[in-house]
């Protein structure tokens, strides 16, 4: 493997030595780095894919799979066994380290419960986390973001939102389970209508916090216009410039009026709405309906309509342009776990991506089959090969 330019000075937010015991495909594993992007490369099957799930636990969540929590254990562990992620981490303010994973006492009884230790003490919640790791993926199952229904690209963005409020993830969990509590009650028939007022006034504040963070996320990405300076650092309409814009009917009221106003129109919304979303279930308005809409600003084209190379393109744009916002707030940029992200790019859009991250100063966590196409990063990644279930680092 050929080196390139001097080692880069490391990312001022890094993994520096990851363990994980009993999850997925290893029974125990580990990973030592030194700040700089990591590469990971070996057969489909091995194992890639489930050490970026592994960081993605680091931040609250479900993980970048989205799997429930019984599921992610190794599968040939004894009954009963949980699963444990540990790391050590370098963060602007200083060495953290996180411990997370099944609740042992839950593994034994069959049950489901994460929990969090940061420096040995037990966090409140996951939502401890985003104090201390800013983290976002790509995936491949991204790959059809702007082609499919639009529950993934409202993930997508609040996965973002995560990054600037950790409180984000608080709100979205709260609105879910009044809405379907609420749901439950106009099902049953004839509900105690003193107690669908106060889920009503629950899902009222949540769901204009959670409109109102989406609605800032988004328009800092266009404020920032970072986008564009990406592609135009290249030398080129590599990464093109994303146009972006939310629908939904909350986020359109907060446009005209203030947040209290938004939210007492949309309480009384939802007590009109309720002989309908009793036959319907759910509710007909509100976040969960929300949708983000992405174009190519260059061609003025929607993003469903470019190519799969254009459409892998905007998706890496406003990653990294999410990214350059959060070295500027937050003094460091996010981790960046990127699976297969070759897939579909040619040589010139892979070499720009290369250089970005280099020059953000983030550590990017990347997967691929074939070591080649990450040859360009030379000395300046720690470049690992995985087979069946085992880490080491290349030669």
């Amino acid at each position: 493997m050929t080196g390139r330019a001097a080692t880069p000075a490391p990312a001022s937010l890094s993994v520096r030595r990851l363990t994980v015991t009993q999850f997925r495909c290893y029974e125990r594993a580990r990973v030592e780095s030194d700040g700089r992007p990591v590469v990971l490369t070996g057969p489909n099957g091995a194992g890639k894919t489930n050490v970026l799930e592994a960081l993605s636990f680091l931040a609250p969540g479900r993980g970048l799979r989205r799997a429930a929590l019984v599921d992610v254990g190794r599968r040939q562990a004894p009954a009963g066994t949980a699963w444990a992620i540990a790391a050590e981490l370098e963060t602007p303010a200083g060495p953290v380290s996180i411990g997370t994973g099944l609740d042992p006492a839950a593994a034994e009884s069959g049950g489901s419960r994460r929990v969090v230790r940061i420096d040995g003490r037990p966090a409140d919640s996951q939502a401890a986390l985003g104090a201390h790791v800013a983290l976002t993926w790509l995936t491949p199952q991204l790959d059809r973001l702007f082609l499919e229904g639009s529950g993934n690209r409202r993930r997508f963005l609040d996965r973002l939102v995560f990054n600037f409020h950790p409180d984000h993830a608080g709100h979205l969990s709260a609105y879910e389970q009044a809405l379907r509590e609420r749901a439950r009650l106009l099902k049953d028939g004839r509900p105690d209508p003193a107690w669908l007022d106060a889920l009503e006034e629950t899902m009222a504040a949540d769901a204009v916090a959670i409109a109102a963070a989406r609605r800032e996320m988004v328009e800092r990405l266009r404020a920032a216009d970072s986008v564009a300076e990406f592609g135009a650092a290249a030398g080129d309409d590599l990464f093109p410039r994303a146009g972006l814009a939310l629908s939904g009917a909350v986020e359109s009221w907060l446009a005209d009026a203030p947040a209290l106003a938004v939210e007492d129109r949309f309480r009384a919304r939802l007590a009109e709405t309720r002989p309908i979303d009793a036959v319907a279930g759910g509710a007909a308005d509100g976040p969960h309906r929300g949708d983000l809409l992405v174009r190519h600003a260059g061609k003025d084209l929607p993003a469903a309509d470019c190519s799969t190379g254009e459409q892998k393109a905007l998706l890496i744009g406003i990653v990294l342009a999410n990214a350059r916002l959060l070295a500027a707030e937050r003094g460091a940029p996010p981790l960046l776990l990127l699976d297969e992200i070759a897939a579909h790019l040619d040589r010139r859009r892979r070499a720009a991506l290369f250089e970005e991250i280099v020059a953000l100063g983030a550590q990017a966590w990347l997967t691929g089959t074939d070591a080649e196409l990450f040859a360009a990063l030379g000395a300046r990644a720690r470049h690992f090969t995985v087979d069946d279930g085992r880490i080491h680092e290349a030669e």
